[in-house]
């Protein structure tokens, strides 16, 4: 089976395709034919592009358009984080070429492997026959890729260059107070209560692990011939040397469950597949990423209400980008709204003991 997972490149976002095939055609060894480009649909924040010369065939990665965050991305740096991981984590691509003239496709970019499955996140594909087995195997495969993920030697790579784990928590936690104020458009009730709460109960970090830091199940691609086996893992942008179980509670905050709040499941249009049955509760997710990595996660609570605090940055600096006329998309318009609930969701979180 095969899956189309492109579309034609959004009005605005378009790239200048003389340039971009004369500098491919010049650094790759690729077949004598014209460069044609569709767009990846999903994804609100970096821009992604599938490019086809004959029957070569690559993703070309590139930042919003626009003004962007301090730091935010980092082209470069994704390229060398990939080039790292590639040979010991084989389901993150390969990564082929980057450069930092602006004047191919109006900024930075890489160009990366192209990877073929399908990806899911609010629907699976109508041809999948989907059981309560597939469901909890698939559950199954994103834990143990976090957990194989994390088993990986760091200090083998070249990301000591770009990570300080040592109070690693500590920062993070600071950091994205101050990325959210820089970026603030709303008052927004329990916001304060929040950030304070999280600047004051910060626990002891495990041992450092290669966290990728947006661990979700629409960010991996799957199978088309057996949609519980993982094929690629993307959105490297914000990999760092840190604390596994910041890691894992952003994939938390991600995975949704059936009896969620309504705020949490309808935030960003329909509920994702994982409040279907047979996919694993966040317990369930807790549970066996313990068991496999023997990792102590009694603190979860902090790290899961951190990562809706980390969600609810991130939608907001895209919410900020749209209210100052950065980027007329208006699936961004109310995006304010789904913050609010974020805040207040990440509220709950912090009395619980999950």
């Amino acid at each position: 089976m095969s899956f189309k997972d492109t579309i034609a490149v959004r009005q605005g976002e378009e790239l200048n395709l003389e340039k971009l095939e004369a500098y491919i055609k010049k650094e790759m060894n690729v077949p004598d034919a014209p460069i044609e480009v569709e767009q990846f649909p999903a994804g609100a924040s970096n821009l992604t592009y599938q490019l086809k010369i004959g029957d070569w065939e690559a993703v070309l990665r590139r930042p919003p358009l626009g003004p962007v965050a301090p730091k935010a991305h980092d082209m470069g740096r994704e390229f060398m984080i990939l080039q790292e991981i590639h040979p010991l984590f084989p389901v993150a691509p390969e990564a082929y070429l980057f450069s930092s003239d602006e004047s191919i496709v109006g900024s930075p970019f890489f160009v990366m492997e192209r990877r073929k499955g399908i990806v899911i996140d609010q629907n699976f594909p109508k041809e999948i026959d989907v059981t309560e087995d597939i469901r909890r195997k698939l559950s199954e495969t994103m834990v143990d890729t976090l957990a194989d993920l994390h088993q990986i030697d760091y200090t083998k790579t070249r990301l000591t260059e770009i990570s300080k784990p040592d109070g690693f928590l500590e920062r993070q936690v600071q950091g994205w107070i101050s990325r959210y104020y820089r970026s603030k458009t709303d008052e927004i009730e329990g916001l304060e209560q929040l950030t304070n709460w999280l600047a004051n109960s910060i626990p002891a970090s495990p041992s450092p692990t290669i966290i990728h830091y947006d661990f979700k199940l629409n960010n991996a691609m799957f199978s088309a011939e057996d949609v519980t086996k993982i094929v690629g893992l993307f959105d490297w942008e914000m990999t760092t040397v840190g604390d596994p179980l910041a890691d894992l509670g952003v994939a938390l905050s991600y995975w949704v469950q059936a009896d969620d709040p309504d705020l949490l499941k309808y935030g960003f249009g329909k509920p994702p597949v994982t409040t279907e049955p047979g996919f694993f509760t966040r317990r369930q997710f807790i549970e066996r990423y313990a068991s496999r990595t023997g990792r102590d996660v009694s603190d979860i609570h902090f790290y899961l209400t951190f990562a809706y605090f980390k969600l609810a940055v991130i939608v907001q600096q895209i919410y900020y980008r749209y209210k100052k006329g950065q980027t007329s998309d208006q699936r961004f318009s109310r995006f304010n709204e789904r913050v609010a609930s974020l805040i207040q969701h990440g509220l709950f979180v912090s009395t619980e003991r999950l």
